[in-house]
């Protein structure tokens, strides 16, 4: 009988006071892991997460490469250790044609930091911490849009999200017989208020037209998915992608 088990592993989860973050810290604790509760703004929706399993907050600006370090030393500091890391924590900021170049170079910057060079480099903490502990687990969610692209106000999260699918399958393929495992969840549209900006522009019936089943994705539907991959029974998995979004998009 297969049974998922995250007792006694520390799991830092980025972004995890809202959406498909706090579903993870959640679907986490359920299964034994403590949970290290990242937020930036929402600091009232992390302190609930973290009084209901009893867990700590960091509150960090990803967009701050000194305080993306800052955050893996001081939860290494608080539990001892990191045994499994989720990139999480993400912004999807649109661009109109009418914006001016000032603000496209903004959002460009914003976006690229906080999606991608933040979790970059939060993953090559945990590989070299992972390396000297002999292993660990990253799971990054990405997006469908880094397969199929996304509308042209939205090109910039794509592109995004199409680098850390690079990234994380180049962890996979360099430091796998070092025992460092790295995966990827792909969610479509998710009911999280990240998607919700999207659904108030497009409506709901254009994000349930786009898609194979009768409601839109959960986030609980994601974080399932991200706990099994972390748990140690998907290891042969390692550099895999996989398809949360509904039958939106199969690659």
């Amino acid at each position: 009988m297969m049974n998922i088990d995250l007792n006694g592993k520390v799991v830092l989860v980025t972004g995890a006071s809202r959406g498909i973050g706090r579903a993870v810290a959640h679907a986490t604790a359920a299964v034994g892991g403590q949970v290290a509760v990242h937020y930036n703004r929402s600091r009232a929706e992390a302190e609930a997460v973290a009084e209901l399993h009893g867990s700590r907050l960091f509150r960090t600006d990803l967009s701050d490469m000194d305080a993306v370090r800052k955050l893996f030393a001081d939860v290494v500091d608080a539990f001892g250790a990191v045994d499994v890391l989720v990139n999480n924590a993400g912004v999807a900021l649109s661009i109109e044609a009418a914006d001016t170049s000032e603000r496209w170079e903004s959002v460009w910057d914003t976006t690229m930091n906080v999606n991608l060079k933040a979790a970059a480099l939060l993953s090559r903490l945990a590989v070299r911490h992972f390396i000297e502990r002999g292993g660990g687990r990253i799971v990054t969610i990405t997006s469908r849009a880094a397969f199929r692209g996304d509308t042209p106000d939205y090109m910039a999260y794509a592109a995004s999200k199409g680098g850390l699918v690079s990234l994380t399958r180049s962890i996979a393929r360099g430091f796998g017989k070092q025992g460092v495992r790295a995966f990827l969840v792909a969610p479509g549209f998710t009911r999280t208020d990240m998607a919700q900006d999207f659904i108030d522009a497009y409506g709901e019936d254009y994000a349930l037209g786009d898609i194979a089943l009768e409601r839109l994705t959960e986030p609980s539907d994601v974080a399932s998915i991200v706990v099994f991959l972390a748990s140690g029974l998907a290891d042969h998995a390692t550099g895999c992608t996989i398809d949360v979004n509904a039958g939106s998009y199969v690659h």
